[in-house]
C-alpha cells in the first residue's frame, strides 16, 4: 500500500459517520472516574502519612539512640587517683 492509497483509505473512514454510543455509557465514565479519583485521593493521603508517621519515627529513634555519638571506649580503663 503506497502513499496516495493509505491517504485515501484514511479519507474513506474519516468519511464515514461515526458509530452510535450507548446512551448509559456517559453516566457509566462519570461514576467510574468519580470512583478511581477517590480512590488515587485516598492512596495518595495514606502515602503522605505514612511518609510522615517514619519521618516521625525517624527522629524520634534518633533523638533516643544519638547515633552520632562516639561509644565510650572500654578497651582503657578510665584514669583516676592522679
Amino acid at each position: 500500500m503506497n502513499r496516495t492509497e493509505r491517504e485515501a483509505a484514511v479519507r474513506r473512514i474519516l468519511d464515514q459517520t461515526p458509530p452510535q454510543v450507548p446512551a448509559d455509557l456517559y453516566e457509566d465514565v462519570l461514576r467510574r472516574g468519580g470512583r478511581m479519583l477517590r480512590r488515587r485521593t485516598a492512596a495518595r493521603r495514606v502515602l503522605w502519612l505514612v511518609l510522615f508517621a517514619a519521618a516521625v519515627a525517624f527522629t524520634v529513634w534518633a533523638l533516643t539512640v544519638r547515633p552520632w555519638v562516639e561509644p565510650p571506649s572500654q578497651t582503657t580503663p578510665p584514669l583516676s587517683g592522679w
